[in-house]
This record gives structure tokens, sequence and C-alpha cells, in this order.
């Protein structure tokens, strides 16, 4: 697989998404109709260290990770429990290798919030990937709309009138 399939996948599978290249990533994200800026993040691919996320060592020649945010009870599933948020620049306290390539593992930064990732999956590993994928698509399309439902709703005062 390359980063490149994998993005055209998501694309091509996940209406309303959008390619958004930023913070040295490309991200996928749920955004119908371009309302948002960005809209809501399904799956990043990062390709080099950043200075606060280096413990998957990226900067290794054609090594790169699928990130992707799973709700916290399928986390939970998989890897027994939420980390506690690291200090800035370091890593959840979990056991392990954080720069394995094409094996399923917490992010190394972002685990606290739920989130995954694979170094330089296999296609059989994507395509394990891909309910993951689909789960952080539909999970990004639920926080999309109670964030737009909020924005939306009248105060008090507004509906009186």
């Amino acid at each position: 697989m390359t980063p490149d399939k994998i993005l055209e996948y998501c694309l091509m599978q996940l209406e309303d998404t959008v390619l958004v290249n930023s913070w040295g990533e490309k991200g996928i994200f749920y955004n119908p109709q371009n309302k948002r800026k960005r809209g809501v993040y399904v799956l990043t691919v990062k390709e080099k260290d950043g200075e606060n996320d280096k413990s998957s060592d990226l900067n290794r020649e054609h090594i790169y990770r699928v990130n992707l945010g799973i709700r916290k009870d399928t986390f939970i599933k998989m890897f027994g429990f939420i980390p506690k948020r690291p200090p800035k620049g370091g890593v959840v306290d979990m056991s392990y290798d954080f720069s394995a390539v094409n094996q399923l593992i917490p992010h190394p930064v972002y685990g606290w919030m739920g989130w995954i990732c694979v170094l330089n999956p296999s296609e059989k590993m994507f395509e394990e990937l891909k309910p993951l994928v689909r789960e952080a698509y539909e999970y990004a399309r639920e926080k999309y709309d109670k964030t737009t439902d909020q924005n939306t709703k009248k105060s008090p005062r507004e509906e009186l009138q």
C-alpha cells in the first residue's frame, strides 16, 4: 500500500470527505459541501516526524503512519484502556513499539483521544483496517452533526422572538 492509495480509497468510499494538507500530513476530513474550513478528521497520513511526535521514527526512508480516530469503547476493546494524555513531546504510557511497521497499535501521542495507527500497512492489513476506517468516518459524521446542531440552535431569547 502507498499513502496515495489509502487516501484515494477514503475519498472514493467515504461520502462528503475532502483531502487537506496541513501540519506536515495529509488528512481526510468529513466536510459536506465544504461548509467548514476543514471539517472533522477521519484519517491522516503522516510521512515525517514532528516536533512533538518522533516516537514512530517517521524520518526513516519510505516510512509513513496512517492514523485514525475511533470511538473510545472500540479502543478499549482493542487495547484494554484509554491512556492518560502524555506531556508535550511525550508518548502515551502503553507498552507498544511505536516504530513497528504493519502493526495496529495505539497512536503514540493521541491514543488518549482514541486514535490508533499503523505504520506502512500491507494490503492485507489495510483490508483489516477498512472497518475501522468506516468507524472513524461514522464517528466524524456524528461529531460534525453534533457541532453543527449546536451552532445552529437558537438561544432561548431568539426562540421567543
